[in-house]
């Protein structure tokens, strides 16, 4: 769902960056986006990426895919150096404690927008509601002052606190409507791409949020959109 509903809000999600995802799983999805012609994937630490191959060979495969060039390094680093270049930007990361906090603050999202192309997309991993509503909300307010569209969506991950995990999706195209995926798989694309999750009704559906989640994200920022 990380990968998907970025994608499919995207008109032409050409170039893609993701930060973090060690594990190799995201690039694995990303690359099956028929739109997509190149994807960079930062990831600070190595020995992630060697453990997940080693362990983890179903996710890892993804940096085997052509279209994926992965960068050993900071990507707070990387995107400062790379502005105005890609479509789509993935985080992927862990909860904001300890070095992944950076991730959620309002700092990092101005980097991300420096580095879109007009009308780019972000999605970041945005924990759970049931516990985080006070982090959400922040997050969701100063991502509203620096783009003119947000949002949120969640999707159920059994393993996860909760049993589910949301996602802030932010865009610089204005009142973009998230919900509305601008492309459609059908079910034989859905099956060719090995898609055991995402389809474009569960694409919508994700939007779909209970109604007090709804009243504070709505009172967190003017540019919320679904």
């Amino acid at each position: 769902m990380i990968s998907f509903l970025p994608l499919n809000c995207h008109p032409n999600p050409e170039r893609v960056l993701i930060i973090g995802g060690g594990d190799g799983g995201v690039a694995r999805e990303v690359a099956k986006h028929p739109l997509v012609k190149h994807i960079t994937q930062c990831e600070i630490d190595e020995d992630v990426v060697k453990v997940s191959k080693l362990y983890l060979p179903h996710m890892a495969k993804g940096f085997d895919n052509e279209k994926v060039t992965l960068f050993i390094g900071d990507g707070f680093e990387f995107m400062d150096k790379h502005q105005n270049e890609f479509d789509v930007i993935i985080t992927d990361s862990s909860d904001p404690e300890g070095p992944a906090q950076t991730l959620f603050q309002a700092s990092y999202y101005e980097l991300m927008k420096r580095a879109l192309k007009p009308n780019g997309i972000v999605c970041c991993q945005g924990e759970t509601f049931w516990i985080m509503s006070e982090t959400i909300a922040n997050i969701i307010e100063f991502a509203g002052n620096i783009f003119p569209s947000v949002s949120y969506a969640q999707t159920q991950i059994p393993t996860y606190p909760t049993g589910c995990i949301g996602f802030v999706i932010c865009s610089l195209e204005e009142n973009k409507a998230f919900a509305k995926p601008t492309h459609s798989f059908d079910e034989e694309t859905v099956d060719k791409m090995e898609l055991k999750y995402y389809n474009s009704e569960m694409h919508t559906a994700s939007f779909v949020l209970p109604t007090s989640f709804q009243k504070i994200l709505k009172k967190s920022s003017k540019n919320y959109r679904k």
